[in-house]
């Protein structure tokens, strides 16, 4: 077995070390987060750091990289500190990782990857027309992390989907939703369910669902 130390991953050419350290935690969720300025210019942004942080209120993080240069999700949220998060179909894989590109402000990635912008309830933020499912946040918290991002806390308002995604239980379908998730910076993977287990009490064992 190979061991890596910090001195080890420090000593790293940078493309292998982003390879790495964005692969060590495993598959994350891939979403596309929707944005507008205050002038309503949109912006749409692939992020793989999208977190659950709790259901009562609904709580979700997202992690933005550090504002050294213009970040206009992060700059959007702070002026209007609403914003979507939407579950990336599969069918969309390819337009979806495009919004990494380092689009000009005067551009709109929904635009520029051929993602509709769908405003839904009076809500300031744009959803993709496009993902089955999408998620209305307000900004609530900014944490400042020692490496220069930033954890952006934001309370749930809205939440669209499917009647057929939404299970009896309250879980979700993610796979009949086309939902994708991500390996690394840039690998994309279909999710097949592998097993379902019941609330896990001491002295019972795993119990199938």
């Amino acid at each position: 077995m190979r061991h890596l130390t910090a001195a080890d991953i420090a000593a790293f050419e940078k493309i292998y070390r982003l390879n790495l350290v964005n692969s060590i935690t495993g598959y994350k969720p891939a979403n596309l987060i929707g944005t507008a300025s205050a002038a309503g210019a949109t912006n749409l942004a692939i992020f793989s750091s999208v977190i659950h942080l709790g259901s009562a209120p609904a709580v979700l993080g997202i992690v933005t990289r550090p504002a050294t240069v213009p970040r206009h999700t992060y700059e959007n949220i702070k002026a209007t500190g609403c914003y979507t998060i939407n579950h990336v179909p599969a069918d969309r894989v390819a337009a979806a990782h495009y919004t990494s590109a380092e689009f000009g402000r005067d551009e709109s990635e929904f635009d520029q990857c051929g993602f509709t912008a769908e405003y839904r309830d009076d809500f300031p933020a744009p959803y993709v027309a496009e993902c089955q499912i999408g998620i209305g946040l307000r900004l609530k918290e900014e944490l400042p992390i020692h490496n220069g991002t930033v954890l952006l806390v934001g309370e749930v308002e809205h939440v669209y989907l499917p009647e057929t995604v939404l299970r009896a239980d309250g879980t979700l379908d993610l796979q009949q939703a086309g939902a994708i998730c991500i390996s690394g910076l840039d690998g994309y993977h279909q999710v097949t369910p592998l097993a379902s287990f019941a609330y896990a009490r001491p002295g019972q064992g795993p119990q199938p669902k």
